[in-house]
């Protein structure tokens, strides 16, 4: 029994550490040489189970090993990661591969164990996803193998004289089967306990660990310092970052931009936002009254109000993405602040950025009134005419474009439409670093993303004299019809062009080409089922709170107030149908009772017989082993032996728990039963160990000389 254990709690603790591991790497956050060493060592340490192959490093060397990597654990944080969570988990992830080849103690199987959990544990500061409940599941099932396996080995190790190894592997197999119906019974326990729990209390905002996760491509896209090339680079990734719900559009009529910061300063490689930010007060009712970024509004532009919802994945920025021309915000924020470009960020850190509410006034410029618009320009808009040294070129590309325009409209949508045409698309990033990036674009490489064409377009602009700025952001989404929500991806990632025109404000212009709508169908259909199941769990899960709380409890209340109401309304309407069903069928009793006595009983025995059918079907299958022994030595010798030991029981010659069949053999003080009984015992081991046919078929008439010298 003692090696059985054993056996299974190397397998156990193996499948553990596998296991956080697993859910460590599942949410992308470990870099591929870590994924790959680790994945190695995890492979090479399964071999070794299933070959029972034994492989252990030197304590002295695990000292040695330990110390080095003191030292590189400090090389990692201040040169290499540059982040404490992923110097930290570099060290959790040495530790296991130390701990996985150098097992000797008890206490290195523990502490095998708790570096699993520390594994999980990293994964939840690194992932909000739904595949982290399905990893935490299983984790949570081998964890209670692990953990009962350990209790047992444990105790066996303080009592010796329970590791006597027996022969008989039927134990092994009840031990397992044993195991494999009780963890999955706490799994789902525990899960359903917690879940109770996660449910009755809201959950608050603070990031803990969270604070120490590395900064990512989409946080340092969206600052206030963006270099030519990162949005490029935000793009190359298919990673949700929000779903947006509005309000009475059921097939996703819209196709809009989801403006983030305006830039404005410029010094040929890279853009930044010199403004200041002020703070914005709450209404009484509860909304962030906000000043469009456009400023004004000519009186003949037509305007369209829409109230949307945005759900934001934790992509670690405190820019709130809001529709053109936003009026309003709502949401659970303490402090909020705004520029004059129009951005409008987050200064509340107990409540990041997540879950909010808006409404933007859509703007349709009316080209007429901006073609009347004057060419001057104010005072305080000449920052946003200033330019860096650039290449001659430039401005010469500027004026031939526009020569034939007559007003800064219409020069504006020549060097969009010019852009748009005569320029390609595409996401290839330059390999190397250039001098004059926007010069490179316009006459040597002819080819880019979106900052390309919306940084040319702006510094064409400054060149003849017409106010400009960058914005970046998102455009479009995919809409999922499922949940009537947009899903906007990394790769929606966008920037455009604002330029000023006096009575009108600032005006979109995006130079960059159009792409491709993406069909719903196969593949991708099937990921709208995905991203539907995920937006829920960001809802109710992740971001569950006293406000959700409050609309579950309301929702329980009126589906129990609803179920009670048609009960009693069922109940009045069928109230004299059941009283005379219930007459007749006391009738029917009272005049026939034979046949329903009988019917009683026919219902009794099928249901005791469906209750007891697993032992019924067991009793049916031993039955038919007993009479043909040698079609399974084995099996059918256990079942042999183990009722001649009853039947021999019953006379008072019993088999303690501590004696072997030899030594039962021996206890017996009557010659003529002993000698039989020993041709027995001798029968059984040759069939249960032996598998020999013969003397399992010998058996019935062994057991039965027994038993006739008993009567």
């Amino acid at each position: 029994m003692a090696m059985a254990i054993e056996r299974y709690f190397n397998v156990s603790l193996y499948l553990l550490v596998l296991t956080g591991f697993g859910t460590l790497a599942s949410t992308g956050g470990l870099d591929l040489l870590a994924v790959v060493v680790v994945g190695c060592a995890l492979i090479i340490r399964g071999y070794h189970l299933i070959t029972h192959q034994q492989f252990t490093i030197p304590e002295r060397w695990t000292t040695y090993l330990t110390l080095v990597y003191v030292g590189i654990y400090f090389a990692d944080y201040f040169l290499v990661s540059g982040s404490f969570l992923v110097a930290t988990v570099h060290l959790v992830l040495f530790g296991m591969v130390i701990r996985l080849f150098s097992l000797q103690r008890a206490r290195d199987h523990f502490m095998l164990a708790v570096l699993s959990f520390l594994m999980v544990l990293a994964a939840a500061v690194l992932t909000v996803d739904s595949v982290f409940l399905f990893c935490f599941a299983a984790f949570l099932l081998v964890a209670v193998i692990t953990f009962v396996l350990m209790e047992m080995r444990h105790s066996i190790a303080e009592d010796q004289s329970r590791a006597q190894e027996s022969k008989d592997s039927a134990p092994y197999r009840r031990m397992a089967n044993v195991l494999l119906a009780t963890a999955p019974m706490l799994m789902l326990m525990i899960l359903a306990g917690g879940s109770l729990i996660f449910f009755l209390l809201p959950r608050v905002s603070s990031r803990y660990l969270s604070a120490y996760a590395p900064s990512s491509d989409l946080s340092t896209g969206f600052s206030d310092r963006v270099q030519l090339g990162r949005i490029g680079q935000i793009q190359q990734s298919s990673a949700v970052v929000m779903h947006i719900q509005i309000d009475n559009d059921l097939e996703g009529a819209y196709d809009l931009k989801w403006r983030g910061v305006a830039l404005s300063q410029v010094d040929g490689k890279m853009w930044s936002n010199p403004f200041a930010q002020r703070d914005l007060r709450r209404s009484p009712n509860g909304i962030f009254r906000l000043k469009t970024a456009g400023g004004e509004t000519a009186p003949g532009n037509s305007r369209h109000k829409v109230h949307y919802r945005v759900l934001m994945e934790p992509i670690g920025t405190n820019v709130f993405f809001l529709a053109d021309k936003p009026s309003g915000l709502m949401g659970e924020f303490g402090h909020i602040s705004t520029d004059a470009g129009g951005a409008v960020y987050n200064l509340d850190a107990d409540h990041p950025v997540n879950r909010y509410a808006a409404e933007s006034e859509l703007d349709d410029p009316d080209a007429s009134e901006l073609r009347l618009a004057p060419n001057t320009v104010a005072g305080q808009l000449t920052p946003y005419l200033a330019l860096p040294p650039l290449d001659i070129r430039i401005s010469k590309l500027a004026e031939e474009v526009t020569a034939s325009a007559s007003n800064n409209y219409d020069k504006a949508i020549a060097i969009e439409r010019y852009l748009r045409t005569r320029f390609g698309y595409t996401l290839d990033l330059p390999r190397t670093s250039q001098r004059d990036p926007l010069a490179h674009f316009l006459f040597e490489r002819k080819n880019g993303h979106c900052e390309y064409f919306a940084s040319s377009m702006a510094v064409m602009l400054r060149t003849i004299r017409i106010p400009s700025r960058i914005v970046t952001g998102f455009r479009g989404g995919e809409f999922n019809d499922l949940t009537g929500q947009y899903v906007v991806r990394a790769s929606n990632a966008h920037s455009w062009v604002e330029a000023y025109f006096p009575g009108n404000g600032w005006v979109s212009f995006d130079p960059t080409p159009g792409g491709s709508l993406e069909t719903h169908s196969g593949w991708s259909r099937m990921l709208l089922y995905v991203d539907a199941a995920a937006s829920f769990w960001r809802e109710w899960v992740i971001n569950y709170d006293v406000t959700h709380q409050q609309t579950l409890g309301e929702g329980a209340g009126q589906s129990t107030r609803r179920l009670y109401d048609d009960l009693r309304h069922w109940f009045a309407r069928n109230y004299y149908s059941l009283l005379n069903s219930a007459r007749k069928t006391h009738q029917q009793i009272t005049h026939s009772p034979g046949r329903w006595i009988g019917g009683g009983l026919g219902v009794t025995l099928f249901l005791t017989i469906l209750v007891n059918l697993r032992s019924i079907v067991r009793a049916l299958a031993n039955r038919r082993l007993r009479a043909h022994p040698d079609r399974a030595p084995r099996e059918s010798a256990s079942l042999w032996y183990d009722q001649m030991l009853r039947r021999l029981a019953r006379r008072g010659w019993r088999k303690t728990p501590a004696q072997t069949p030899h030594d039962f053999v021996a206890a017996i003080k009557e010659p003529i039963l002993q000698s039989k009984v020993a041709l027995f015992t001798q029968a059984y081991e040759s069939a249960r160990f032996g598998q020999s046919a013969d003397d399992a078929r010998a058996l019935p008439e062994l057991f039965e000389e027994i038993m006739a010298g008993q009567k």
